[in-house]
């Protein structure tokens, strides 16, 4: 199949090429019809807050149901001045007007008045609005209503009246800007792939697959935004991936045929021993990565799937665009994927200086790109006179054991005990504060100060203290008069508990016939505190069952910390059984591909030591605050979904690097039978393009951690951790170290299991490689 693949592509290049790009134009315009519809619903079915939010949906007309957020000000002279108070009531007025939005405002009668600050040295001055969107909004809808009221405060000129100050919150209304940062990562793959590949038409094609690739993920992510759940943080990420991935792919095949000419292969048989070998490894780890990622379809949460599906989408679209659309460029360049001229060079660093000033901000940088224009152009005159256009030498290749990479390979397993422990207790120290793992969900204390959303968060903390931030609603239903009197016991239990530093009265849904009715309680900690989930847990296992005790009264807690709150706690619960999962199927996989039981054995738990190095590191940074300032973030729990996330990408991700270099090693070994050199031999031969991928990777992965949104910069260091532990300790010492300790006993295979193992064939066949003899073509 790959040698026919790759034949079709060498033939008819510019069908594979047409095709992709009509794909992309499709993708490009479904996306653009269809619009953005993410959604940051988190909501359990069978949750308590889920029965909460079903109370507010039945009787309070789902206010308080769906996304909200707030208006926050602070006026100097007071909120109840004249001037303010027209100002700001023109502004709800304004706000109300909106389709479906409820807004309850400090100027309402008898609910209003909780919203106004009444204690401290800001009594008087600072007061907020509650607006309601209802249940079914999406997140991109309401980062719109966001954008519409700031557009509202600029339009009434708000912030000109003297001593006001008017801040949009929560974190529903909060702005996601675009992810600009991964032109970084990209600025610094352009220079490792120049100086892996030595040709800039061969990191070009490589670039470019990667990007038509992403770029129908990306459109694919938007389109299923709007059939299914999806989180508003998954195009990042998405693009985060592809983007690693693609170039990654595409830098294994571009080797390989490249090797394959060095060989003394024409350009067609070339093509086919690239696809036959780095071609059926990319499908396997690509494929790898896909499972992983569509394994997160049983968890049972809607925006977990959402998630799972968009990213497994993007991997499997850069995946078949590594074996068909990067074929297809290579047969197009011809002779010149091997050729470099000083044109070529002097514009790629151009470009990447431009690239690097488009992530970074920095706008007189992007000076550089008609720069690179210019230099292309004039080097297309003067023939071989112009210095632009002179060849450069390709660089020699020395044979594999005069390298570096061979001679570090027999260092290690000339000492295999030391580089074995000391790398395992390197990782095992990283991955130590992974013991002191907090799960939850950060708060908007962790926007940039500049922020609106910030400022408003400050406000509130200013006028009413953390927990106004995130308050608690407990609803229930009622039956009568009576039982509206019963709820006021539940309201003095809860504001004699520690932790509360307000308790409404309980609010009806109707003043004459209630049916429901709901309780505001403040918590005196932040959204993002362990105190905060605490008193969700008394307040629930306790204090509300000890007041409601003789009565048929059942309230619920519900809130954006309440459902969260379920949600870490539902994800706890599930993550070690998809953590089995995944190891089970890899090790699975792994000893069909390698014929072995040693070998995936310690490839599961080397993953293992990697993976857990980059969740100690997301700790120590996320967690604990180290460099937080670096990178713009304040201490705060993990969110709970990010270690299930990260787990599905970095053992498909790992499993490339393994496969890569394990199959060389395997190769070698039974090829020459001896157990010793074959390991450094398969080391040396791979160990330069593990490498540069693995510095692609961290470089793409790690420019994400100046996004803005504290998920993105989560993953993306965590997976720059990951990928930097597992290519250097991992494949670099522990691995040579381990083959060296075990010998032969690596490849050992009880026979009754071999013969019952399917054979999954990653290494292609030599069988129809013919020899030089096709130099024309």
């Amino acid at each position: 199949m790959y040698s026919s693949l790759a034949r079709s592509c060498f033939r008819h290049p510019w069908r594979g090429v047409v095709v992709w790009l009509v794909v992309l134009f499709l993708a490009l315009g479904a996306s653009q019809r269809l619009g953005e519809a993410y959604s940051g619903d988190l909501a359990i079915s069978g949750t308590e807050s889920h029965d909460g939010n079903d109370i507010l949906k039945r009787h309070f007309s789902g206010a308080g149901a769906g996304p909200a957020g707030t208006i926050v000000f602070r006026a100097e002279q007071g909120v109840d001045d004249p001037e303010v108070r027209s100002a700001m009531g023109e502004l709800f007025a304004r706000v109300k007007a909106l389709e479906d939005t409820d807004v309850i405002t400090p100027y309402d009668p008898f609910v209003g008045a909780l919203r106004i600050a009444r204690e401290g040295n800001e009594a008087g001055r600072i007061a907020y609005a509650d607006v309601s969107l209802p249940p079914g909004t999406s997140g991109t809808e309401a980062q719109d209503m966001g954008r519409t009221i700031e557009g509202l405060i600029e339009e009434l000129d708000l912030n000109s009246i003297e001593g006001l100050d008017v801040e949009v919150g929560g974190i529903w209304f909060a702005e996601l800007r675009p992810p600009e940062s991964e032109a970084i990562g990209l600025a610094f793959a352009v220079f490792v792939l120049i100086a892996v590949l030595g040709s800039v038409m061969a990191m070009g094609a490589t670039v470019a697959a990667a990007l038509v690739t992403v770029g129908i993920g990306a459109a694919s992510i938007i389109v299923f935004s709007n059939f299914m759940t999806v989180p508003d943080f998954a195009p990042a990420i998405g693009l985060m991936i592809g983007l690693g991935v693609g170039i990654d792919y595409a830098l294994f095949i571009i080797t390989r045929y490249r090797d394959a000419l060095g060989e003394g292969h024409g350009r067609e048989q070339a093509l086919v021993v690239a696809l036959d070998s780095a071609g059926r490894s990319v499908i396997f780890a690509g494929a790898t990565v896909v499972v992983s990622l569509l394994g997160m379809l049983f968890i049972g949460i809607p925006f977990v799937t959402g998630f799972g599906v968009a990213a497994a989408a993007t991997v499997a679209v850069v995946m078949v665009g590594s074996v068909t659309l990067l074929p297809s460029l290579i047969a197009l360049l011809g002779e010149r994927i091997t050729t470099t001229r000083v044109r070529g060079i002097i514009a790629a660093v151009l470009l990447s200086v431009a690239l690097f000033g488009f992530g970074a901000g920095i706008e007189p940088l992007l000076g550089a790109l008609p720069v690179a224009v210019i230099v292309l152009v004039a080097g297309m005159f003067g023939r071989d006179r112009n210095p632009l256009r002179r060849k450069l030498r390709p660089r020699r290749e020395r044979p594999v054991r005069e390298t570096g990479w061979y001679r570090l390979s027999r260092a290690v397993q000339a000492r295999p005990w030391a580089f074995a422990i000391g790398g395992t207790l390197l990782l095992l120290l990283l991955a130590a504060p992974v013991l002191v793992l907090r799960f939850g969900f950060a708060d908007e204390s962790n926007y940039g100060p500049e922020t609106t959303t910030r400022q408003a968060y400050d406000l509130l903390v200013d006028g009413f203290g953390a927990g106004a931030n995130g308050p608690l609603v407990v609803v229930a239903e009622v039956s009568g008069a009576s039982q509206m009197t019963e709820l006021n016991r539940v309201v003095q239990a809860m504001a004699a508990t520690d932790g509360v530093s307000f308790v409404s009265p309980p609010i009806p849904n109707s003043p004459i016939a209630p049916t429901a009715a709901a309780i505001e309680v403040r918590p005196t900690t932040g959204p993002q505190a362990a105190e905060t989930e605490a008193l969700v847990k008394h307040l629930r296992s306790t204090v509300i069952p000890a007041a409601t005790a003789g009565t048929d009264l059942d309230p619920v807690i519900t809130g954006l910390v309440a459902v969260k709150a379920d949600v870490s706690d539902f994800l706890k619960s599930r993550t070690a059984v998809f953590f089995v999962a995944v190891l089970g199927a890899s090790f699975l996989l792994l000893m069909a591909v390698f014929r072995s039981l040693v070998v995936p054995l310690k490839a599961v738990i080397m993953n293992m030591l990697s993976i857990g190095a980059a969740y100690g590191v997301l700790v120590a940074v996320f967690q604990w605050g180290w460099f937080g300032g670096l990178i713009g973030i304040e201490p705060g729990p993990i969110e709970p979904f990010m270690p299930m996330m990260l787990f599905a990408v970095l053992f498909g991700l790992s499993m490339d690097y393994e496969v890569f270099l394990l199959s060389r090693m395997k190769e070698e070994y039974e090829r020459t039978g001896d157990a010793v050199n074959s390991v450094a031999d398969g080391l040396a031969a791979t160990a330069r393009v593990i490498t540069a991928a693995a510095l692609i990777m961290v470089f793409v992965f790690g420019s994400f951690v100046l996004e803005d949104q504290r998920a993105i910069k989560m993953f993306g260091l965590g997976l720059a951790a990951a990928v930097a532990a597992d290519a250097s300790l991992v494949r670099m010492l522990i691995v040579p170290s381990t083959m060296e300790l075990l010998g032969a006993r690596n490849w050992w295979l009880p026979g009754w299991l071999d013969r019952i193992l399917p054979n999954l064939n990653v290494e292609g066949s030599q069988q129809d490689l013919a020899p030089a003899a096709e130099a024309g073509k």
